[in-house]
């Protein structure tokens, strides 16, 4: 997945809409560059977008020069600033009718077909109380301002190390600028907790109790010590920039931080003091329709939760098939599919030592499968992309709420590469056989491949390509790349690697069928677990923490499948118009050249690179 604090898109580098020709891609319409009139348009879009959310300048590597002032602020999280959201949103709507879709070039309808599907799901959050224009602009619906994986304190600690980049006093200036609007930031989601509790909405009883324990842990932790004060300390340090850095960061911690802390722990116990433990928003005031554009925003599609939750229940039946064939060519008879994949999770053979010598050799072995992985590239597309990537694993003092792995794309500047982060609180979430497809997931050719055609290829692209997201289509995209590198041989002689596969398939089917229950079927925490650990032979400690991630990001889950099937569905539908003239690598370029687009435009993408490669 994609980290994102949806609520202050902390590290947003999600994209859509990028329709630049790289070398050696087949010329078609869908590449061509926008009219003069139309980048203008997009290039003011942008700006102003910029200035609403300054950590996604940080985090793209465009808080410089005429922007340095963002570099030291963050968004807003008042109701006064979703207003603005919203305001904004509207007019980006009313200048593009103004513009006038009909004598645009195909390219520059999609273009504008994908704006404006993102700003009106933007406008549409604003129907509900807790929903938000924001969130709903970049693709994300976030019921709750605090949980175990949202928030100031798990967010901005972890960006700030990771993303803002430190080269001089003035950089470390504008660090210690931000550590002091933490706070800020913390006592604005207090005020919004007591807001909505005192409207009915609040989160489950277990996701509470999973934040107030991350909350107190953080107050726990002597100021010195705090991520916060190291990151400046050890980076100053290291480059001689002379200055008091740890000491001035340890005191704001101490002195602003500890006590919005304890603010934001009180508001938070109070407004969940009798909440209930029942995980689905179909609890909330007008639940229903809140998970009907929350499915919306993460499937990009009209689709029903009934019509989807029967679709994953029959997609995991047929990758279940093909799983039980393989686990019986090795010897694996007994049980259910799910049984057995569970056995193998728990096999020693698959299990790294849970010590620091175990982590590291984990991630040494992610390192080995990524260096396998780029060199299947040459067959599966024509771009000739660096695509850099470091592995690490998820910072300690957030690993307890984060995903299992998640990935920030490379900043537009070539500053930062793509790094991709895995949950190594226990080596026991991540057995040996399931690291090949994670790591084509986060990696190549995944997130980092589609986030390094945006950043290599960024002065083509319209900059609002890199401030979008759609969740169907990245997510779809990184799960297609696991079904590409299965397709290119990678597992041939590693038939417990294509079972990891397989799983990884499964799952995603299962989240269908969960997220949907959760949400819309009303099924309980307990059921929706059990039914993830019997259907996939993931062990119950992960799959609880999938259960609460989809607690708190209605219709997210939803996305990988809905896209994945979608990919494939465009891609039957090219070799049986082209036939001999179908070219794979043609038509990955030609979905990642799109760099994210909602699914309801993706058939019209593949339409156009359909008419370049006829003629």
């Amino acid at each position: 997945m994609i980290a994102l604090d949806r609520r202050h898109m902390m590290g947003s580098t999600l994209a859509a809409a990028a329709l630049a020709t790289p070398a050696g891609a087949a010329v078609s319409k869908v590449s061509a560059a926008p009219a003069p009139r139309m980048k203008a348009l997009l290039d003011r879009f942008a700006d102003e977008l910029l200035r609403l959310t300054p950590e996604t300048a940080t985090s793209l590597g465009l808080d410089t020069g005429a922007r340095a002032a963002l570099k030291s602020q963050f968004a807003d999280g008042t109701p006064a600033a979703d207003a603005r959201w919203a305001t904004q949103l509207g007019s980006m709507i009313t200048r593009l009718k103004a513009l006038g879709r009909t004598g645009l070039s195909p390219a520059d309808q999609i273009r504008y077909d994908t704006v404006t599907y993102a700003a009106q799901a933007g406008i549409d959050g604003r129907k509900f109380f807790y929903g938000s224009a924001q969130g709903g602009f970049f693709g994300g619906a976030v019921p709750y301002p605090v949980t175990q994986q949202d928030g100031a304190m798990t967010a901005i600690p972890e960006f700030l190390n990771s993303q803002h980049q430190i080269k001089t006093a003035a950089d470390a200036e504008s660090y210690l600028a931000r550590v002091a609007k933490m706070a800020v930031l913390l006592d604005q989601e207090s005020a919004q907790i007591a807001r909505d509790a005192g409207r009915g909405v609040m989160p489950p009883s277990f996701i509470a109790k999973a934040a107030l324990g991350q909350l107190d842990e953080f107050r726990k932790t002597p100021g010195g010590e705090q991520g916060l004060v190291t990151s400046l300390a050890t980076r100053t340090t290291a480059l001689g920039i002379k200055g008091a850095w740890g000491a001035r960061a340890t005191q704001m911690v101490q002195r602003l931080i500890y006590p919005a802390i304890a603010r934001q722990i009180a508001a938070l116990t109070k407004a969940t003091a009798n909440a209930p433990d029942v995980p689905g928003v179909h609890r909330l005031p007008d639940g229903e329709a809140y998970y009907g554009w929350a499915l919306k925003l993460g499937t990009t599609t009209m689709t029903s939760p009934q019509e989807i939750h029967a679709l994953g229940i029959e997609q995991n039946k047929a990758i279940q098939s093909r799983m039980d064939a393989i686990l019986k060519a090795q010897g694996l008879t007994k049980g259910s599919v799910g049984e057995r994949v569970l056995a193998l999770t728990k096999d020693p053979a698959q299990l790294y030592p849970d010590t620091p010598a175990g982590r590291e050799a984990l991630i040494a072995y992610c390192n080995d499968r990524s260096t396998a992985q780029r060199a299947l590239m040459p067959g599966l597309t024509k771009m000739d992309l660096k695509a850099p990537l470091v592995i690490k694993r998820v910072p300690e003092d957030i690993q307890a709420g984060a995903s299992l792995g998640y990935m920030n794309f490379a900043s537009l500047d070539g500053s930062r590469p793509a790094i991709y982060y895995i949950n190594l609180k226990s080596t026991t979430l991540w057995p040996k056989y399931q690291l090949s497809t994670l790591t084509a997931h986060e990696g190549i050719p995944g997130h980092a491949w589609q986030g390094a055609y945006l950043a290599e290829r960024s002065a083509d692209i319209p900059l609002i390509s890199s401030l979008m997201g759609f969740n169907a289509f990245i997510e779809g995209w990184a799960l297609y790349s696991e079904q590409l590198v299965d397709e290119a041989g990678l597992y041939d002689k590693d038939p417990f690697g294509q079972i990891g596969y397989l799983q990884a398939q499964q799952f995603r089917a299962c989240r269908l069928v969960v997220d949907t229950g959760l949400h819309a079927l009303r099924w309980t925490r307990a059921q929706a677990i059990a039914f993830l650990v019997e259907n996939t032979g993931r062990g119950e400690n992960s799959m609880t923490s999938e259960v609460d991630r989809y607690s708190v990001s209605p219709g997210q889950a939803c996305g990988y499948k809905m896209g994945h099937n979608e990919i494939n569905a465009q891609r039957e539908r090219a070799k049986a118009a082209l036939g001999a003239k179908f070219d794979l690598a043609g038509f990955n370029d030609s979905v990642v050249q799109t760099g994210g687009v909602p699914l309801a435009v993706l058939g019209t993408a593949v339409d156009q690179w359909m008419a370049g490669v006829m003629g």
